[in-house]
């Protein structure tokens, strides 16, 4: 279990949870293997005597309570287990029985409980001569004491801590001392005073075990020390501000690392946390993702609701930043919702925070302002409890000055008391050889000039032992200036790592950013080649819908009249009063309207099939002259009402390669669209030009013309849609589809049509096919 959260309640949870594992395992080896409460409780009744056995079932049962977290029944038997061991002055068994009663209270907070039974405990410890869990208990005194924070209670009682495990060379436990103590420097924000103490303990830690519970929690609390250190610190530290972030993640990667080793889930899910905070300074969102997941899976199974509490609120926060606002809102949710359960006034002045902001970015402002109200007043509470503490911790960083300078001027003081009487004892043994040199002389009846010579002699061995004095001092300067010298090397080639490091992460972002920016600059050009090809289709689609509503119109249009007609004469016929000068010119006129609507059905047909999924022209080698004349052969009648000529000039063997079918329509429909813009006794003519690659089909008349708005019409690629029809030179009608007709088929055979004015008066329509051979 954990005290409280942050850097601080890391340092006390480690130095509480180390020490409670000491006493329950230095017991344990006292002590036989616990039995079940029941036969525990029937043993009891049957032992009535009142001796030391007694005192073991009593204590074995309330440790069973207390396991059942029964705290009723745990104080009941722990209380006649304290009377009964100190009426038979067996003060180690009272004395852990407050040892446990302070945990358990340490555990729950309750600080005057639990400092009340520490102390009782080291009363009862020292009449048992047990320095080992005196020095303890005041190890236990320093978690308690930075809780509160109580900076000089809490210094005080861990030099005390100190002092005893120097006398019993317990060196691990001397490290948790320093843990402790960097806890009161990191408080104040002194995180490079902290760092020494820090590193201190790791020295020892390492020392004795590098794979460690305190190695893991010390690295840990390194990398915090750098993470949270301002300016002024990390120059104290020696460490450059673009710097400060490695030097925190390669620290709680290690601690990471020993955590994992061991198992430890507190310090994995706490070191994760602290991974996914170092990630998100450093924009490696998914590493951070990543982090924030690993640390709230893990905290969720833990007792520690404070720190699983963080962790909840810490991914919520970074999915609000990524725009994830559906998950945001459930992991708010449910840190409010356990703040609440647990009474963490900071943790649901967070959550309520994160909900409020989150409801806003949704337009839930009912809700958003709702939960901003809940963060106002939680602030205030936070707040007027932050001002007691405040003025308590003001006056408590005085006292700790001063019984910190008090400590280091005694500490001085002592040093230089000794050096004193030590000179001192010199001094006597000199006086003291001297006068029994003296008293020497006097008994032999030495002469004084004897008595000079040895004065003389003790003064040369003076300046002797001076002079060997200054030597073993000048080696010392050497020894030192040494040592200096290769703490510089060190560091330079220490630097020298880290800049070839901060090479290698530069030069991996480089191309991790230069392909992030291919990927999506192919991505652009992807979108804006498919959105050219919607566009082209979209243009194609409205055409086609043009053409069908033009198709619609004209066929309800201009079949109606041919119907009606016919119906017409169907009924005069039945009547049979009609002449047959009436019935011949009635008959031409209805012949006329039929050829017409023949052909626009014949037209419509064609074009329909053009448009089908799956029409594709069947090319073979076709003999164009030959195809031609068939084509004039059927349009002959239509050309002869008019007196025009069709003259077919293209060589016998000419040869193209075409369908035979959609050819035949598309000359077919030039040659009547040149009749009907041809006056009587005019002239067309058909003929071909041989070129490398394809064959040239000229279709000519000296009718009316097109006019220039026409012909770049027709000529224009994007050709695709219904002409309005225009009479011919007699008022001949028309569907305006045989154009359409023309251009959609001539592409279907891979070839191109188009216009130009025939000079002076007429059309040209030139046809470019395929050849195989000319």
């Amino acid at each position: 279990m954990r005290f409280i959260t942050g850097i601080k309640g890391k340092f006390v949870f480690f130095t509480f949870l180390l020490f409670l594992f000491f006493c329950i395992d230095s017991f344990a080896q006292n002590h036989t293997k616990f039995r079940k409460l029941d036969s525990l409780l029937i043993l009891n009744q049957a032992h009535t005597q009142n001796d030391s056995a007694k005192v073991v079932i009593l204590e074995k049962v309330y440790r069973e309570y207390l396991k059942q977290r029964n705290i009723a029944k745990f104080e009941e038997y722990s209380n006649q287990v304290v009377t009964l061991a100190q009426k038979l002055k067996l003060r180690n068994f009272s004395a852990y029985v407050f040892s446990r009663r302070a945990s358990y209270f340490h555990g729950k907070t309750a600080i005057l409980q639990a400092e009340e039974n520490y102390y009782l405990a080291i009363a009862d410890f020292d009449i048992a001569k047990n320095s080992a869990m005196i020095a303890g208990m005041y190890l236990n005194l320093g978690a308690l004491y930075s809780t509160l924070p109580d900076y000089a209670k809490c210094l005080e009682v861990n030099q005390k801590a100190i002092a005893i495990y120097e006398q019993l060379g317990d060196y691990p436990s001397i490290a948790s001392c320093y843990t402790n103590l960097s806890s009161i420097y990191q408080d104040l924000g002194n995180q490079s005073q902290s760092l020494i103490y820090l590193q201190m303990a790791l020295k020892i830690f390492a020392g004795e075990n590098p794979k460690s519970r305190g190695v893991a929690v010390v690295e840990e609390l390194i990398g915090s020390a750098y993470f949270e250190a301002n300016l002024a610190e990390l120059e104290k530290m020696d460490v450059a501000p673009g710097d400060r972030l490695n030097q925190a993640l390669q620290h709680y990667q290690k601690s990471l690392k020993i955590a994992e080793f061991l198992d430890d889930r507190n310090i994995t899910s706490s070191v994760r946390k602290c991974l996914g905070d170092i990630y998100n300074e450093m924009g490696q969102n998914d590493l951070a993702l990543a982090a924030y997941q690993k640390a709230t899976q893990i905290g969720k199974d833990l007792d520690d609701q404070s720190s699983y509490v963080d962790c909840l609120y810490a991914l919520g926060k970074f999915y609000q930043k990524q725009g994830d606002y559906k998950n945001a809102l459930l992991l708010f949710t449910d840190s409010y919702k356990i703040a609440l359960e647990s009474n963490l006034l900071d943790g649901k002045k967070n959550a309520a925070h994160g909900l409020s902001d989150t409801y806003e970015a949704l337009k839930d402002y009912d809700k958003s302002l709702s939960f901003y109200k809940q963060y106002v007043i939680l602030k205030d509470q936070i707040f007027n409890e932050e001002k007691e503490k405040e003025i308590t911790r003001r006056q408590m960083q005085l006292d700790f000055g001063l019984k910190e300078k008090d400590y280091l001027y005694k500490q001085k003081i002592t040093d230089v008391e000794l050096q004193k009487q030590v000179l001192l004892a010199k001094q006597q043994q000199q006086q003291l050889y001297l006068k029994k040199q003296e008293l020497a002389l006097s008994d032999q009846e030495k002469s004084l000039q004897r008595l000079t010579f040895l004065k003389k002699q003790l003064g040369l061995e003076i300046g002797q032992q001076m002079q060997a004095s200054k030597f073993e001092q000048a080696k010392l300067q050497d020894k030192y200036e040494t040592s200096l010298r290769d703490k510089q090397i060190s560091k330079q080639e220490q630097q020298i790592r880290i800049d070839w490091r901060i090479k290698v992460y530069l030069t991996i972002g480089i191309a991790f950013v230069l392909l992030i920016a291919s990927v999506i600059y192919f991505n652009q050009r992807k979108t804006k080649s498919l959105n050219r090809v919607i566009n082209v289709q979209k243009a194609e689609l409205e055409q086609l819908n043009s053409v069908k509503d033009k198709i619609f119109s004209v066929v309800s249009h201009d079949m109606r009249t041919p119907v009606n007609a016919l119906i017409s004469f169907i009924q005069l016929l039945e009547g049979g009063n009609i002449e047959q000068e009436k019935l011949t010119r009635y008959a031409a006129t209805l012949k006329n309207n039929l050829t017409y609507t023949s052909s626009m059905m014949e037209n419509l047909l064609n074009w329909a099939a053009s448009q089908m999924q799956g029409f594709n022209p069947y090319k073979e080698s076709l003999n164009v002259h030959q195809l031609v004349n068939e084509v004039i052969n059927s349009v002959h009648h239509h050309a002869q009402a008019k007196q025009i000529t069709v003259k077919n000039n293209i060589a016998e063997n000419t040869v193209c390669y075409a369908d035979a079918n959609m050819l035949s329509l598309i000359i077919r429909n030039l040659i009547s669209n040149a009749t009907k813009f041809t006056p009587r006794n005019g002239l067309i003519t058909i003929s071909e030009k041989c070129l490398e690659k394809e064959l040239q089909i000229a279709v000519i008349d000296n009718g009316i013309g097109l006019s220039d708005d026409q012909l770049a019409h027709f000529n224009n690629l994007d050709y695709s849609s219904t002409a309005i029809s225009t009479p011919g030179t007699e008022r001949e009608k028309g569907t305006g589809l045989g154009l359409l007709l023309c251009r959609t088929f001539v592409g279907l055979m891979d070839g191109k049509i188009n216009a130009d004015k025939n000079h002076p008066l007429g059309t040209k329509f030139t046809i470019s096919l395929p050849k195989e051979l000319c």
